[in-house]
Protein backbone atom coordinates (compact mmCIF):
# COMPACT_ATOMS: atom_id res chain seq x y z
CA UNK A 1 0.00 0.00 0.00
CA UNK A 2 2.78 2.22 0.99
CA UNK A 3 4.31 1.64 -2.64
CA UNK A 4 0.91 2.70 -3.99
CA UNK A 5 0.02 5.81 -2.46
CA UNK A 6 4.09 6.89 -3.78
CA UNK A 7 2.92 5.89 -7.19
CA UNK A 8 -0.24 7.84 -6.00
CA UNK A 9 1.82 10.61 -5.16
CA UNK A 10 3.52 11.72 -8.45
CA UNK A 11 7.17 11.17 -7.99
CA UNK A 12 8.53 12.41 -11.00
CA UNK A 13 6.63 16.30 -9.70
CA UNK A 14 8.08 16.12 -6.74
CA UNK A 15 10.57 18.51 -7.59
CA UNK A 16 7.68 21.44 -7.82
CA UNK A 17 7.52 21.11 -3.91
CA UNK A 18 11.13 20.34 -2.97
CA UNK A 19 12.48 22.40 -5.61
CA UNK A 20 10.98 25.69 -4.67
CA UNK A 21 11.77 24.76 -0.53
CA UNK A 22 15.05 24.59 -1.01
CA UNK A 23 15.23 27.84 -3.28
CA UNK A 24 13.38 29.51 -0.49
CA UNK A 25 16.18 28.63 1.67
CA UNK A 26 18.54 29.49 -0.72
CA UNK A 27 17.24 32.86 -1.70
CA UNK A 28 17.40 34.19 2.26
CA UNK A 29 21.39 33.27 1.91
CA UNK A 30 21.36 30.32 3.69
CA UNK A 31 23.06 26.88 1.85
CA UNK A 32 21.73 24.59 4.91
CA UNK A 33 19.97 25.27 8.03
CA UNK A 34 18.50 22.78 10.14
CA UNK A 35 15.35 24.17 10.78
CA UNK A 36 14.23 23.85 7.20
CA UNK A 37 14.38 19.78 7.68
CA UNK A 38 10.14 19.58 8.43
CA UNK A 39 9.32 22.22 5.66
CA UNK A 40 10.88 19.70 3.45
CA UNK A 41 9.74 16.44 4.70
CA UNK A 42 6.65 17.77 4.34
CA UNK A 43 7.09 18.78 0.56
CA UNK A 44 8.03 15.35 -0.38
CA UNK A 45 5.65 12.02 0.03
CA UNK A 46 3.12 14.01 2.31
CA UNK A 47 1.91 17.27 0.83
CA UNK A 48 1.98 15.51 -3.03
CA UNK A 49 0.16 13.06 -2.05
CA UNK A 50 -2.21 15.64 -0.32
CA UNK A 51 -2.08 17.22 -3.49
CA UNK A 52 -2.85 14.03 -6.47
CA UNK A 53 -4.67 11.79 -4.15
CA UNK A 54 -7.30 14.11 -3.59
CA UNK A 55 -7.09 14.65 -7.42
CA UNK A 56 -7.35 11.12 -7.99
CA UNK A 57 -10.18 10.74 -5.77
CA UNK A 58 -12.34 13.47 -7.37
CA UNK A 59 -11.45 12.52 -11.18
CA UNK A 60 -11.82 9.24 -11.30
CA UNK A 61 -14.52 9.57 -13.91
CA UNK A 62 -12.18 11.17 -16.32
CA UNK A 63 -8.80 9.22 -15.53
CA UNK A 64 -10.75 6.12 -16.19
CA UNK A 65 -10.68 7.55 -19.72
CA UNK A 66 -7.75 9.18 -20.30
CA UNK A 67 -4.48 6.99 -21.72
CA UNK A 68 -2.13 8.77 -20.17
CA UNK A 69 -3.51 7.87 -16.66
CA UNK A 70 -2.29 4.37 -14.74
CA UNK A 71 1.98 5.10 -14.30
CA UNK A 72 4.39 7.83 -13.72
CA UNK A 73 1.77 10.78 -14.85
CA UNK A 74 -0.84 9.63 -12.77
CA UNK A 75 -2.29 6.91 -11.28
CA UNK A 76 -5.82 5.52 -12.49
CA UNK A 77 -7.23 4.64 -8.62
CA UNK A 78 -10.57 2.40 -8.34
CA UNK A 79 -12.90 3.89 -5.78
CA UNK A 80 -12.27 1.85 -3.27
CA UNK A 81 -9.28 3.19 -2.32
CA UNK A 82 -10.58 6.65 -1.69
CA UNK A 83 -10.44 5.96 1.51
CA UNK A 84 -6.98 4.66 1.99
CA UNK A 85 -5.96 7.24 0.14
CA UNK A 86 -7.44 9.94 2.15
CA UNK A 87 -6.23 8.33 5.38
CA UNK A 88 -3.19 7.84 3.86
CA UNK A 89 -3.49 12.16 3.40
CA UNK A 90 -4.79 12.93 6.85
CA UNK A 91 -1.38 10.67 8.58
CA UNK A 92 1.02 11.81 6.46
CA UNK A 93 -0.02 15.36 6.76
CA UNK A 94 -1.47 16.07 9.91
CA UNK A 95 1.86 15.57 12.34
CA UNK A 96 3.36 18.26 9.99
CA UNK A 97 0.74 21.09 10.48
CA UNK A 98 0.54 20.63 13.93
CA UNK A 99 4.38 20.97 14.14
CA UNK A 100 4.26 24.18 12.26
CA UNK A 101 1.38 25.52 14.50
CA UNK A 102 3.87 25.46 17.16
CA UNK A 103 6.85 26.92 15.75
CA UNK A 104 6.10 29.26 12.75
CA UNK A 105 5.31 32.50 12.55
CA UNK A 106 2.01 34.19 11.57
CA UNK A 107 2.66 35.53 8.32
CA UNK A 108 4.08 31.95 7.49
CA UNK A 109 1.25 30.04 9.00
CA UNK A 110 -1.27 32.01 6.25
CA UNK A 111 0.51 31.80 3.25
CA UNK A 112 0.75 27.28 4.44
CA UNK A 113 -3.04 27.48 4.99
CA UNK A 114 -3.91 29.36 1.65
CA UNK A 115 -1.07 26.46 -0.05
CA UNK A 116 -2.69 23.57 1.49
CA UNK A 117 -6.67 24.89 1.02
CA UNK A 118 -5.87 25.88 -2.39
CA UNK A 119 -4.61 21.98 -3.66
CA UNK A 120 -7.50 20.62 -2.30
CA UNK A 121 -10.37 22.63 -3.65
CA UNK A 122 -8.15 22.44 -6.62
CA UNK A 123 -10.01 19.22 -7.09
CA UNK A 124 -12.66 19.10 -4.77
CA UNK A 125 -16.26 20.12 -4.27
CA UNK A 126 -17.84 22.80 -3.91
CA UNK A 127 -15.04 25.12 -5.58
CA UNK A 128 -13.44 22.32 -7.70
CA UNK A 129 -11.20 25.17 -9.16
CA UNK A 130 -10.29 22.64 -11.68
CA UNK A 131 -13.57 22.64 -13.37
CA UNK A 132 -13.52 26.50 -13.52
CA UNK A 133 -11.67 28.18 -16.54
CA UNK A 134 -9.01 30.74 -15.80
CA UNK A 135 -9.44 29.37 -12.12
CA UNK A 136 -7.86 26.26 -12.60
CA UNK A 137 -5.39 28.04 -14.03
CA UNK A 138 -4.84 30.89 -11.68
CA UNK A 139 -5.06 28.85 -8.47
CA UNK A 140 -1.48 26.97 -9.68
CA UNK A 141 -0.10 29.92 -8.82
CA UNK A 142 0.01 27.90 -5.29
CA UNK A 143 2.90 26.34 -6.07
CA UNK A 144 5.24 28.90 -5.82
CA UNK A 145 4.15 29.76 -2.24
CA UNK A 146 7.32 28.14 -0.66
CA UNK A 147 9.38 30.81 -2.24
CA UNK A 148 6.78 33.19 0.11
CA UNK A 149 6.64 31.14 3.11
CA UNK A 150 9.67 29.66 3.54
CA UNK A 151 11.14 33.12 3.92
CA UNK A 152 8.67 33.75 6.45
CA UNK A 153 9.20 31.33 8.49
CA UNK A 154 13.02 31.81 9.22
CA UNK A 155 11.81 35.92 9.67
CA UNK A 156 12.82 37.28 6.39
CA UNK A 157 11.47 39.10 3.84
CA UNK A 158 10.87 36.91 0.27
CA UNK A 159 12.54 37.52 -2.66
CA UNK A 160 8.98 39.09 -4.24
CA UNK A 161 10.56 38.79 -8.02
CA UNK A 162 10.99 35.45 -7.99
CA UNK A 163 7.58 34.17 -6.30
CA UNK A 164 5.79 36.23 -8.56
CA UNK A 165 7.90 35.33 -11.44
CA UNK A 166 7.40 31.52 -10.37
CA UNK A 167 3.48 31.91 -9.71
CA UNK A 168 3.14 33.56 -13.75
CA UNK A 169 5.53 30.81 -14.58
CA UNK A 170 3.04 28.17 -12.56
CA UNK A 171 -0.02 29.72 -14.54
CA UNK A 172 1.17 28.99 -17.87
CA UNK A 173 2.67 25.30 -17.58
CA UNK A 174 -1.16 24.62 -16.08
CA UNK A 175 -2.84 25.55 -19.11
CA UNK A 176 -0.03 24.51 -21.51
CA UNK A 177 -0.09 21.19 -19.93
CA UNK A 178 -4.13 21.17 -20.10
CA UNK A 179 -4.04 20.76 -23.46
CA UNK A 180 -3.31 17.20 -23.74
CA UNK A 181 -6.51 16.47 -21.95
CA UNK A 182 -8.77 19.15 -23.97
CA UNK A 183 -11.00 15.97 -25.60
CA UNK A 184 -10.92 14.09 -22.29
CA UNK A 185 -12.44 17.13 -20.21
CA UNK A 186 -14.25 18.24 -23.26
CA UNK A 187 -16.16 14.71 -23.18
CA UNK A 188 -16.65 14.96 -19.30
CA UNK A 189 -18.30 18.24 -19.33
CA UNK A 190 -15.04 20.48 -17.41
CA UNK A 191 -14.51 23.29 -18.84
CA UNK A 192 -10.71 24.27 -18.27
CA UNK A 193 -9.12 27.29 -19.28
CA UNK A 194 -7.70 24.95 -22.30
CA UNK A 195 -10.88 23.72 -23.07
CA UNK A 196 -12.23 27.22 -23.29
CA UNK A 197 -9.15 28.41 -25.04
CA UNK A 198 -8.76 25.92 -27.32
CA UNK A 199 -5.18 24.66 -28.07
CA UNK A 200 -4.38 28.28 -30.11
CA UNK A 201 -5.35 30.18 -27.88
CA UNK A 202 -3.94 28.19 -24.70
CA UNK A 203 -0.99 28.65 -26.84
CA UNK A 204 -1.22 32.15 -26.27
CA UNK A 205 -2.46 32.74 -22.94
CA UNK A 206 0.55 30.91 -21.77
CA UNK A 207 2.86 32.49 -23.99
CA UNK A 208 1.74 35.43 -22.16
CA UNK A 209 1.98 34.76 -18.66
CA UNK A 210 5.80 33.04 -19.36
CA UNK A 211 6.94 36.71 -21.01
CA UNK A 212 5.89 37.80 -17.63
CA UNK A 213 7.54 35.24 -15.77
CA UNK A 214 10.63 35.97 -17.53
CA UNK A 215 10.56 39.95 -16.90
CA UNK A 216 10.73 39.44 -13.05
CA UNK A 217 13.27 36.29 -13.45
CA UNK A 218 15.54 38.86 -15.06
CA UNK A 219 15.06 40.81 -11.96
CA UNK A 220 16.94 38.28 -10.02
CA UNK A 221 18.71 36.40 -12.70
CA UNK A 222 19.57 37.41 -16.32
CA UNK A 223 20.95 33.88 -17.04
CA UNK A 224 17.25 32.06 -15.40
CA UNK A 225 15.68 34.57 -17.42
CA UNK A 226 17.26 34.23 -20.65
CA UNK A 227 16.66 30.11 -20.14
CA UNK A 228 13.24 30.33 -18.99
CA UNK A 229 12.44 32.53 -22.07
CA UNK A 230 14.11 29.89 -24.87
CA UNK A 231 12.31 26.98 -23.43
CA UNK A 232 8.90 28.14 -22.88
CA UNK A 233 9.25 29.95 -26.12
CA UNK A 234 10.21 26.83 -28.18
CA UNK A 235 7.12 24.89 -26.57
CA UNK A 236 4.72 28.07 -27.29
CA UNK A 237 5.86 28.11 -30.80
CA UNK A 238 5.60 24.37 -31.06
CA UNK A 239 2.09 24.27 -29.83
CA UNK A 240 1.01 27.40 -31.91
CA UNK A 241 2.34 25.57 -35.12
CA UNK A 242 0.44 22.30 -34.37
CA UNK A 243 -2.61 23.61 -32.64
CA UNK A 244 -4.10 20.21 -31.30
CA UNK A 245 -4.31 18.07 -27.85
CA UNK A 246 -1.79 15.27 -29.53
CA UNK A 247 0.62 18.16 -29.76
CA UNK A 248 -0.05 18.98 -26.24
CA UNK A 249 1.17 15.69 -25.42
CA UNK A 250 3.74 14.71 -27.54
CA UNK A 251 5.28 17.96 -25.85
CA UNK A 252 4.11 17.05 -22.06
CA UNK A 253 7.47 15.10 -21.42
CA UNK A 254 9.86 18.81 -22.25
CA UNK A 255 7.24 20.13 -20.13
CA UNK A 256 7.70 17.97 -17.16
CA UNK A 257 12.01 18.93 -17.71
CA UNK A 258 11.59 22.46 -17.88
CA UNK A 259 11.44 23.07 -14.16
CA UNK A 260 14.43 20.44 -13.85
CA UNK A 261 16.53 22.56 -16.16
CA UNK A 262 15.49 26.03 -14.95
CA UNK A 263 15.55 24.98 -11.98
CA UNK A 264 19.38 23.58 -12.20
CA UNK A 265 20.56 27.05 -14.01
CA UNK A 266 18.71 28.66 -10.79
CA UNK A 267 19.89 26.37 -8.05
CA UNK A 268 23.59 26.21 -9.52
CA UNK A 269 23.79 30.26 -9.58
CA UNK A 270 22.70 31.11 -6.00
CA UNK A 271 24.70 27.89 -4.75
CA UNK A 272 28.10 29.71 -6.53
CA UNK A 273 27.02 32.98 -5.15
CA UNK A 274 26.32 31.94 -1.59
CA UNK A 275 29.79 29.91 -1.48
CA UNK A 276 31.60 32.42 -3.38
CA UNK A 277 30.03 35.14 -0.87
CA UNK A 278 31.24 33.04 2.05
CA UNK A 279 34.76 32.62 1.07
CA UNK A 280 35.65 36.06 -0.64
Amino acid sequence: MFSRLVLISRPVLWVNTIGTTVVGMWLVGDLWRWDVVPLLLWATLPFNLLIYGVNDIFDQETDAKNSRKGGLEGARIAGSESRTILLGVALTNIPFVAYFLFVLPAPALAWIAAYILIFIFYSAPPLRFKARRYLDSLSNAAYAFPLVFVPLAFGEEPVWAAAIGLMTWSVAKHTFDAVQDIDEDRDAGIVTTAVHLGARGAAVWSGAWWVLSTACFALVSLPVAAVNAAIAGWLVVSLYRAPRPATGRRLYRYSIAFPYVAGSVAGAQLVVSLVLGEFL
